[in-house]
């Protein structure tokens, strides 16, 4: 990671460590980067933060100001960005997302020219330009300085084409929607009406602060209870910028990213559409997901944290199915991203195809109880140095050996070290996780709130 961009783009609290300034030179340097030998045309989009609006115009003034005409898609999910690059043939894309962050972050995500997170390489040459004290790059001028162009009709060809991959009717489903009021609400009722379902939609009134507030994937107790309550028969739970989904089955019980990994690389399996019979999951994925994978004879490869980690492994592979728990799933067949509107689509062919509810397709996996603490420090790496701190992750692997396992790691995107414990009970995970944390306590890492 570097010293600006993390695993999933430029992301901090809005004018406190991501300024427009910022997001001003980030366009300066892209405009630029991408328009040496041609007009660059980029795509910008954004989630539905107070902020965003800020940064899509100091984005936008840096990169008409370096020559490049922008094209806006407005409030957009992630991946509507990235199937507008590599379909249209912009030179890049521009998220503007803190994803499951709160309001008061925000973020911006660079997508290349082959629809995909931008090379680390370019990121290290934005970051020296932000850093540097001179400003070296020319400055368009008359006909040569860029515009702007209303481009919500990507959005559309975007909807268009979710809609064509659905293999059958979703007729007579009764199906729930949590748009986490961001991205999602521009886009997902709209693919599921329009593909029959009986559609109902909690969370889908932005107001520029509610985005990820208390719904979504990170916080999926209101639709559980609003799938039970209303008889439906699943529900789909976006995160801020729609690039990851987690689902609730009809009995109200969380349809983790495992879980969504094992169903459809089952499904995939059974249909020879497995590329290497193999899913790419991250070092995060639950215990319980390899075992149920062993019974069934699929094969798996582990990455770092990060969906850009678990593309990169696919794409050297040629695997056609990956993600993380959060709910980061790709289907390289259709996306070169996370999609969460995409991957709720795949798990409904999966239980129609299947004439199956979901509730019965899942039940022969067992997950292990997993408890995930993330805490506070003051300097990640310092915490990971430790002698203390290893010493005690040591022993608490040591003590767990095959019925368990401990994982300390950053986070690639806040101030955070997450403390992750997988045992056979839920209170086990507990002990050890609190044992861990109360080391990092002692040792002076943890910032009391």
């Amino acid at each position: 990671m570097g010293k600006y961009f993390g695993t999933d783009g430029f992301r901090g609290e809005a004018n406190v460590n991501l300024t427009v300034m910022h997001a001003y030179k980030v366009g300066r340097f892209l405009g630029n980067y991408y328009g040496k030998d041609h007009k660059a045309n980029i795509v910008i989009g954004k989630d539905t933060r107070r902020s965003s609006y800020m940064f899509e115009y100091s984005l936008v003034a840096g990169l008409t100001a370096s020559g490049a005409d922008v094209y806006l898609l407005h409030v957009t999910p992630t991946p509507s960005i990235s199937y507008v690059v590599r379909s249209e043939g912009f030179d890049c894309g521009i998220m503007i997302s803190a994803s499951h962050n709160p309001y008061y972050d925000n973020g911006i995500k660079v997508i290349n020219g082959n629809g995909y997170k931008l090379e680390a390489e370019v990121e290290e040459l934005i970051e020296a330009y932000i850093d540097s004290d001179q400003d070296n790059l020319p400055l368009a001028t008359k006909e040569n300085i860029g515009r702007t162009v209303d481009y919500a009709i990507g959005r559309n060809r975007y909807i268009g084409y979710l809609i064509s991959l659905a293999t059958r009717s979703f007729k007579d489903k009764r199906v729930g929607l949590d748009l986490a009021n961001g991205a999602a609400t521009t886009v997902a009722k709209g693919v599921f009406d329009a593909l029959g379902a009986k559609t109902f939609v909690i969370n889908s009134d932005p107001d520029g602060t509610n985005i990820n507030r208390e719904c979504g994937s990170t916080n999926m107790t209101e639709l559980q209870k609003f799938v039970v309550d209303n008889n439906l028969d699943v529900g789909f739970a976006y995160d801020g910028d729609a690039d990851r989904c987690l689902a609730v089955d009809d009995k109200g019980n969380i349809i983790d990213g495992d879980l969504i990994l094992y169903l459809c690389g089952v499904y995939m399996k059974n249909r020879n559409d497995l590329a290497n019979n193999t899913i790419v999951t991250t070092v995060m994925s639950n215990l319980g997901l390899y075992h149920a994978l062993d019974n069934k004879g699929i094969c798996y490869e582990k990455t770092a944290v990060g969906d850009k980690y678990v593309y990169e492994n696919m794409m050297t592979n040629g695997h056609s199915i990956g993600g993380e728990q959060s709910g980061h799933i790709i289907f390289s067949k259709h996306a070169t991203t996370g999609d969460g509107v995409l991957t709720s689509l795949k798990l409904m062919e999966v239980m129609l195809e299947s004439k199956a509810s979901l509730s019965e397709l899942h039940k022969e996996i067992i997950i292990f109880p997993q408890l995930l603490v993330n805490v506070k420090v003051h300097n990640k790496k310092a915490v990971k140095e430790d002698k203390a701190v290893t010493e005690a992750v040591a022993l608490v692997e040591k003590e767990l050996g095959e019925d368990g396992r401990i994982l300390v790691r950053e986070s690639g995107t806040e101030p955070l070290i997450r403390v992750m414990v997988e045992a056979k009970t839920e209170e086990l995970c507990k002990t050890q996780v609190d044992r861990v944390i109360k080391v990092m306590k002692d040792q002076g890492h943890i910032i009391h709130s």
